[in-house]
């Protein structure tokens, strides 16, 4: 397995850290401004871009076309079940990471193809994900949530603080 996949497969298995943490009215809490999103929705989210990546046809990806299934939002079973396809998926893919996909966005002024390697949408993907968890640890403080993963939401490229005692 390539060093990609094998990254993202250890960022994505923290969701299943928080999924067994969780109580269902915690994942689906929606309460936390400014956005009122839930860490369901969040974790929905990271989901169904992994979920478009594996729906190739023609050798186009879709970013744009997400299942959004709104039960993986406030079901712990449901969410858990969703990342353990996802999870499998990666683990079994036969892609070659060098091949080229054309790519379907929405970069804010409309759909865009754009061409990429599968490498490339994966280590998109794997840093969105990462960019969601930080979100995620928002909710968390505000909901008065503690996990015990203090690489959780942040870049592994982002300085740890140094402490002084």
């Amino acid at each position: 397995m390539n060093f990609i996949i094998q990254s993202t497969l250890k960022t994505l298995r923290k969701s299943q850290i928080l999924l067994d943490n969780l109580s269902n009215a915690q994942l689906s809490d929606a309460s936390v401004s400014p956005y009122y999103s839930s860490i369901g929705c969040h974790i929905r989210h990271i989901l169904d871009f992994y979920d478009c990546i594996f729906n190739v046809k023609d050798d186009k990806v879709d970013l744009t076309a997400r299942s959004r299934n709104k039960a993986v939002e406030c079901d712990c079973g449901c969410a858990q079940d969703y990342l353990n396809q996802i999870i499998g998926r990666l683990s079994s893919a036969s892609f070659d990471i060098k091949d080229i996909v054309l790519v379907t966005d929405d970069l804010g002024l409309g759909k865009t193809e754009i061409a990429y390697t599968y490498g490339a949408l994966l280590a998109q993907a794997n840093s969105h994900t990462i960019h969601h968890y930080a979100i995620i640890n928002y909710i968390f403080d505000s909901l008065g949530i503690v996990i015990q993963d203090e690489e959780f939401g942040y870049n592994p490229t982002t300085p740890k603080q140094v402490s002084t005692e």
